[in-house]
C-alpha cells in the first residue's frame, strides 16, 4: 500500500496546529480520556480510517483501555463492558458520525441519553473530538493514508 499524498494538513503545514489546537480544546471539556478516545476509535471505525483506528487504539491504551474493551467497541451496544455514560458518548458518536444516514441526524433521544450523563462543557468537547475525529478520517481515508506509518 502506498498513500497517494501526505496527509494535507502536513502538506499545507498552517493547517496542522489549528487543528490540533481544536483537539487539544476538545481533550479540556472534563470528559474522561478513556471515553474521549472510544468515541475516536468508534468513529474512525464507521468511517474505515485505518490510520485513526491503529493510532486510536494505541492511544486509548495509553488512556489505560484494555484490550477486551478495545476489541468490543465495534459491538457496543452487545457488550457488558461500557458503562452508560460511555454508552451514550458512543451512540452520539455514531449518530453524528453517520448524519447522512437519517432524516434526523442526531434524534433528541440520542442527545438527551447524552445530556443525562454530560453537562454542556463536555457535551461539546464530545461534539468537537467527533468533528475533529471525522475531519482526519476523511483526510485520511481520501489520501490512503497507511495505518502505523508516521507523517
Amino acid at each position: 500500500m502506498q498513500a497517494r499524498i501526505n496527509n494535507p494538513a502536513v502538506v499545507i503545514p498552517e493547517a496542522m496546529q489549528p487543528v490540533l489546537d481544536l483537539l487539544k480544546a476538545a481533550r479540556k471539556g472534563g470528559v474522561p480520556q478513556s471515553t474521549m478516545e472510544l468515541v475516536h476509535l468508534r468513529a474512525s471505525q464507521i468511517n474505515g480510517c485505518s490510520y485513526c483506528v491503529v493510532f486510536g487504539a494505541d492511544q486509548a491504551r495509553k488512556a489505560g483501555e484494555t484490550e477486551e474493551r478495545l476489541a468490543a467497541v465495534a459491538a457496543w451496544r452487545e457488550a457488558p463492558y461500557f458503562d452508560d455514560a460511555e454508552r451514550a458518548a458512543l451512540a452520539l458518536t455514531e449518530a453524528a458520525t453517520r448524519l447522512a444516514d437519517r432524516s434526523d441526524p442526531v434524534p433528541d433521544g440520542i442527545w438527551d441519553a447524552a445530556a443525562e450523563h454530560y453537562d454542556e462543557k463536555q457535551l461539546a468537547s464530545l461534539t468537537l473530538m467527533i468533528g475533529v475525529t471525522n475531519l482526519f478520517n476523511r483526510l485520511n481515508a481520501t489520501t490512503r493514508q497507511i495505518a502505523g506509518a508516521s507523517w
